[in-house]
């Protein structure tokens, strides 16, 4: 979390109020540790694969080998539910050390956090294992300690060559970070945890065609119901601009 932490935006105040300057992190930090934290706690152990903390100009991504479990979808994240422990003898320990608060809540309670914060809402998506998507401030992209205007944010390890994209609202951005391959309707839908199509349509799948982020893979019979969509070379450079993983 930490070292999150030291890669993102921190707005200094002033000592008007007392002699110390208040501080603030573009992304409060109990977000940044409740999506690390769950990841851990809830990832699958019988995977190989590890938790990845990928930082994007726009926003912070936290993958890990897991899903949901059996009754709970995503959608259900995002209102009260009950806890339901992929580990439960990883989740205890965390519980106590007060890693986590409350069992159930912290999809909630990073809702919250984040509103409150002025950022939208994150978003959770299944892929190949399970995904959190924390949004940054468009507007703090260029600002570094003490306000000062500098390069963008640095990556979080220098691997991947920064590619330049376009903004995307936050929506369409969930839909190219979700979009692998050739996706029906149906399976982006579920990938980005909605049940409505009307929704998904005007927020989602429209925007996206519009700034020809994506296509279809049957262009001339967009009402087919065999058609797919994939992302477009923009499409791509949107999905994976500045992403680096630790």
């Amino acid at each position: 979390m930490n070292f999150v932490l030291s890669k993102i935006n921190l707005a200094v105040g002033t000592r008007a109020l007392s002699a110390q300057a208040p501080t603030a992190y573009e992304i409060p930090p109990e977000v940044v540790s409740e999506a690390i934290v769950n990841a851990i706690a809830h990832r699958d152990y019988t995977s190989t694969a590890s938790v990845q903390v990928m930082l994007f100009t726009d926003r912070l991504e936290v993958w890990n080998p897991g899903g949901l479990p059996p009754g709970l979808s995503l959608q259900a994240l995002r209102q009260p539910h009950g806890s339901y422990p992929a580990n439960p003898l990883i989740a205890e320990p965390l519980y106590l050390a007060k890693y986590i608060e409350r069992m159930g809540t912290g999809t909630g309670d990073m809702i919250e956090r984040c509103t409150a914060h002025g950022l939208p809402e994150p978003a959770f998506g299944l892929t190949d294992g399970f995904v959190t998507t924390i949004w940054r401030k468009p507007e703090l992209a260029l600002v570094h300690v003490g306000g000062e205007t500098d390069q963008a944010t640095p990556q979080v390890t220098p691997q991947v060559t920064p590619q330049v994209a376009p903004q995307v609202a936050p929506q369409v951005a969930q839909l190219l970070a979700v979009l692998k391959g050739d996706m029906s309707r149906a399976e982006l839908m579920a990938a980005v945890g909605l049940k409505d199509r009307g929704t998904f349509s005007e927020n989602y799948l429209e925007p996206a065609l519009a700034a020809g982020l994506i296509a279809r893979t049957l262009p001339g019979s967009p009402n087919s119901p065999t058609q797919k969509y994939r992302l477009t070379a923009t499409g791509r450079q949107g999905a994976t601009k500045g992403k680096a993983t630790t």
